[in-house]
């Protein structure tokens, strides 16, 4: 059992199913255009020249070319604020490289396994010189000629066996969403993570990048390209899902990359002051963000981004997050607290319903009927045709 998306509307999200679904839409959607219409709660004095570091919780202002804070009234104005999230988020985690000049894929093909529903290919790609990605390809059976399907970044969680999770072959339930999504009829490229899998031995310290999370960025971009680059993939209905470090990291490509029109988080934020208490150190690893410890020192009060913002930039493409109620890692007090502030961006675009989230009542996992919900809103927003029997 799990409730659904009641934002911070009432004390406490496990207490809000005694009031009827639509009521609560209605009334979350009442209050955050009534709080847009009036922001205001920045706070900041008159004559303040806040820097980017200024108010990563509030979004209700940019900053102008004097670095005063001013009211965002329309979606020109939410842009600009955008591309500040934008410059806090690289500030972290390096500056995305030049993408022009790309090299070619040359996939190669390891081995190919075919199954009732889909074959699944693990497949190595060029992402950048001198560096091939290790992938699983899943491709669905009875495409026909000339038909364009939708397709998925799937990116997994922690764990050492990486891709394999997504396919369903880790110890833990829950996982498999890859292997699922391809057997729904999306074609689906799952990515090993550095350190994991078949990139267990990657070198962060002989890569260009400053953090783990930029390579990653890239590597995930390119996945992008290889599923643009296939005549059976409508490359207009591209999306992304992930679990835990595969969460975040949706959320991560989705900021980056306006070519995933649809961005699945399961246990994979909240606002740093939420995360443990507020000790980021987890977050400070090669395979993350070790600025944060080298320059910010670990103090989430001068970090340039946090969460509030990078899944407000995302809008108005489709964001759904999966945040259980005993999640150790991601409180999702934390998402209640935020999720109407971001629902304010996502009212200035006109589209409410394309941010949901869902509060089930379970601890770091991805239950099968908030698993299903996601599937289903991917759906809704890539358009896909399902294969499921009714």
């Amino acid at each position: 059992m799990y409730v659904a998306s009641p934002d911070n509307l009432a004390q406490g999200g496990a207490r809000m199913n005694t009031l009827s679904l639509k009521s609560l839409k209605t009334l979350s959607l009442a209050i955050a255009a009534l709080a847009f219409i009036a922001p205001g709660k920045l706070s900041l004095a008159k004559d303040a020249k806040p820097s980017l570091a200024a108010d990563h919780q509030h979004l209700d202002y940019y900053l102008d070319d004097k670095g005063k804070a001013q009211t965002i009234k329309n979606q020109a104005d939410w842009q600009k604020r955008r591309e500040q999230i934008l410059s806090g988020f690289q500030e972290v985690a390096g500056e995305l490289p030049d993408r022009k000049n790309l090299p070619a894929l040359d996939i190669r093909i390891k081995n190919s396994d075919e199954r009732e529903k889909h074959v699944r290919q693990t497949i190595y790609f060029v992402s950048e010189k001198g560096d091939r990605t290790p992938c699983h390809l899943y491709i669905p059976k009875g495409i026909a000629k000339g038909e364009k399907r939708p397709a998925i970044v799937a990116l997994h969680p922690t764990n050492t066996i990486g891709k394999d999770v997504v396919d369903g072959l880790s110890k833990l339930p829950n996982r498999a969403y890859a292997r699922e999504l391809a057997d729904r009829g999306y074609i689906v490229i799952a990515p090993d993570y550095l350190s994991f899998g078949e990139y267990s031995d990657y070198d962060f310290k002989k890569d260009r990048y400053s953090s783990g999370t930029m390579k990653a960025i890239w590597n995930h971009m390119r996945c992008v390209d290889l599923l643009q680059a296939r005549a059976d993939v409508d490359g207009e209905r591209i999306g992304t899902i992930g679990h835990s470090l595969g969460g975040h990291n949706a959320i991560f490509l989705g900021l980056m990359d306006q070519r995933v029109k649809v961005i699945v988080s399961s246990c994979g934020w909240t606002p740093f002051h939420d995360y443990k208490g507020g000790d980021i150190t987890g977050w400070t690893s090669d395979r993350y963000m070790p600025d944060l410890r080298d320059v910010y020192k670990l103090n989430v009060d001068k970090m340039p981004f946090d969460f509030y913002e990078l899944i407000a930039a995302l809008a108005p493409r489709a964001f759904f997050s999966n945040s259980p109620l005993y999640d150790s890692n991601f409180d999702y007090r934390g998402v209640e607290k935020a999720a109407p502030r971001m629902r304010k961006i996502y009212n200035l675009y006109a589209v409410p319903d394309n941010l949901r989230i869902a509060y089930p009542y379970s601890e770091h996992d991805f239950p099968t009927a908030v698993r299903e919900e996601s599937y289903r809103f991917l759906d809704t927003h890539l358009k896909a045709e399902t294969k499921q029997k009714k």
